[in-house]
């Protein structure tokens, strides 16, 4: 749990003060003094683009607006950035040619970087010592790789935190997931969630699969509703299909009789406020719906540094959404690169292996209050199977209310590392 000293809307209106103050002047991640740069750092940020299924735009859009933003500031430590970016495709021949990419390109880190094919990006990054920092989470390589560096629990906590979530309002409740590698973890990780209650009034979800790029989700709407009726409490329908999630409820408002009908919920990154505003705001058909977080809501300041980074250097990309998680995803991770950089002797050569160093040193990285402060030295392990390296358990809890996504009233921010501990191995 966190304390709720540090939740304050003036604690963090302060925090997001001083934050911005160093973002813009330095605090000793931008170079003091005069004179330029000394030399190039090059980094890669790849997320999938124009496929059939997942695409995370924004996250590309963000590493080069902050290029933009950091150099016109001077640098990083004595270093002008340069960041190369790669469409990964969503598939694991992308998301290789994406890591080549990266080696041929001299790239000391790949950074806010998304991609469910771990194995394929991984192993050339592992061969050439390449730190991987600030994935977004969907792959089971980002929290086993000594070569990564998390930033945030990926989605084995936030399935452990939606069934934390559902387990206190549902009786029955339904997942539908995608049919795919990824996916298959995700009905062990919402039955963790589920059980950490204490109540074991929602037993285990019903598992529904659904092709990641279909168009028709009428058959799973169906099913869903069956799953999660019938019982004394009310159901709950969680889908979790990335940017089909909306596909997957305009069919369920199709199937559904109205007589009882469910709670709806899902996770941030399937449900975004981007989305919500999309669908009528106010009248958007995710109002009331139920979604789980990693970080903040968007209307925190602490973000504020980020709004005023994408205001002034995204150049009106629109893709480029601060209320999306793959956009914060993306800063805090340049964040944690910027705080490894500053550890350096300024102006010196950086490598890989120097920026891998600089992570792994006992003093913990800081992200402005967007995250716990992040240690990934050995001691700070999780005895979690499969997710060694997550080192950021917390989840928000977040309601659609009035068309805003808001903190839901009651809730704290939840450490879901124990519950994750006690669950059977997922991947």
């Amino acid at each position: 749990m966190t304390d709720r000293r540090y939740s304050t809307p003036r604690f963090r209106t302060a925090v997001a003060a001083a934050m911005g103050s160093c973002l813009l002047v330095g605090c000793g991640v931008l170079p003091g003094g005069s004179g330029g740069p000394t030399d190039t750092i090059t980094v890669m940020t790849f997320a999938p683009q124009d496929t059939k299924a997942t695409n995370m735009p924004g996250m590309t859009g963000m590493a080069k607006a902050y290029e933009r933003w950091v150099n016109a500031a001077g640098g990083i430590n004595g270093h002008k950035l340069r960041v190369i970016t790669c469409n990964e495709k969503n598939t694991p021949s992308g998301a290789a040619d994406c890591a080549r990419k990266a080696i041929a390109e001299k790239a000391v880190a790949v950074v806010g970087s998304y991609s469910q094919h771990g194995r394929a990006f991984m192993a050339p990054l592992e061969v050439q010592g390449v730190p991987f920092i600030g994935g977004y989470g969907v792959s089971a390589e980002e929290f086993q790789s000594n070569l990564s560096f998390p930033v945030n629990g990926g989605q084995p906590v936030l399935l452990a935190g939606a069934g934390r979530q559902l387990g206190r309002a549902c009786g029955q409740v339904a997942l539908v997931r995608p049919d795919t590698l990824a996916g298959d973890s995700m009905p062990v990780l919402l039955n963790a969630g589920l059980q950490s209650d204490g109540t074991g009034k929602a037993g285990e979800a019903a598992d529904i699969r659904a092709a990641e790029d279909s168009a028709d989700f009428m058959p799973q709407a169906r099913e869903a509703l069956a799953s999660s009726s019938g019982g004394k409490e009310r159901g709950c329908v969680t889908a979790v299909l990335g940017q089909r999630t909306e596909t997957f409820f305009d069919a369920f408002r199709r199937a559904d009789d109205k007589k009882k009908s469910p709670q709806i919920a899902s996770v941030l990154g399937s449900v975004s406020q981007a989305l919500i505003d999309r669908t009528g705001g106010r009248e958007s058909p995710f109002e009331g719906a139920l979604v789980t977080s990693w970080y903040p809501v968007s209307s925190d300041p602490l973000w504020q540094p980020m709004r005023k980074v994408i205001s002034e250097h995204a150049f009106g990309n629109d893709s480029v959404d601060p209320d999306d998680s793959g956009t914060q995803t993306t800063w805090i991770a340049y964040t944690v690169l910027g705080e490894a950089l500053k550890r350096l002797k300024s102006g010196e050569a950086v490598t890989s292996h120097k920026v891998t160093r600089a992570l792994n040193q006992a003093d913990p990285v800081r992200t402005g209050g967007l995250t716990p402060d992040l240690n990934w030295r050995y001691e700070n392990m999780r005895a979690l199977a499969g997710f060694p390296r997550i080192v950021n358990g917390r989840v928000t809890f977040q309601v659609v209310q009035s068309g805003r996504l808001i903190a839901q009233q009651g809730e704290q921010p939840m450490d879901m590392t124990r519950t994750l501990e006690q669950a059977p191995r997922a991947m």
